[in-house]
């Protein structure tokens, strides 16, 4: 096939210069930061030996002195010697033979879930995302939202944080200074508002909130 001189001088000048391509793929990379700055979950880009090579704005909140991951100069590290055979060792694995697995380290309450993710796949070099778990039910602007959404009363949507946060009614009563039977009262009154017909239905409607972030952020 033969290709004249115009054809080919059409195909070179049609290509954005490179300039064009590297702002490009620079403001690619910055949209993508922002997005991940955005989502309720820890997520960190590493690689197989545990070198970071991102981590979104939760992964930094979540990553304090108890969690059992910590970032020591750029480096992922488990805190507890028991975690660090299997945590590299999904790395590893992760990397190498494209597994993904739930991981499951630190001690006491200071025990956290993550889960291993490859993305080797079509990529010139390969990494490995850990999703860190989130340490509530759903954040604090997510349950904003459900209180404006079906016109929450302030009282009620401080019950439904105490809910989102694990805590017990009784325990709810108590941090309030009321009786049990007005925290009842109003979880009837925020279950009749949402339409769930129980607390574990109005739980699973928390649950499945979007994981955004406040944008009053610390």
């Amino acid at each position: 096939m033969l290709v004249n001189e115009t054809t080919v001088g059409r195909r070179f000048s049609s290509a954005p210069p490179l300039a064009e391509r590297r702002r490009a793929a620079s403001l690619s990379s910055h949209w993508l930061a922002l997005v991940l700055d955005e989502l309720d979950y820890g997520l960190l880009l590493v690689d197989a030996s545990g070198g970071l090579l991102h981590s979104n704005r939760a992964a930094r909140q979540v990553l304090n002195e108890h969690h059992p991951l910590q970032l020591l100069g750029g480096q992922l590290r488990a805190r507890f010697s028991q975690d660090i055979k299997p945590l590299f060792d999904a790395l590893l694995q992760a990397e190498r033979d494209d597994r993904r697995c739930l991981l499951r380290l630190g001690e006491g309450q200071d025990r956290a879930n993550l889960v291993v993710v490859p993305l080797n796949r079509d990529v010139e070099q390969a990494a490995v995302l850990l999703v860190l778990e989130r340490q509530e039910l759903c954040g604090a602007l997510a349950a904003q939202w459900f209180a404006l959404r079906y016109g929450l009363t302030p009282a009620e949507s401080e019950v439904l944080k105490g809910l989102s946060s694990g805590a017990r009614p009784t325990s709810i009563a108590e941090s309030q200074g009321v009786a049990i039977s007005t925290v009842r009262t109003q979880i009837q009154s925020i279950r009749a508002k949402s339409g769930a017909r129980s607390i574990r239905e109005l739980l699973r409607q928390l649950a499945v909130l979007p994981p955004l972030v406040s944008a009053l952020r610390n």
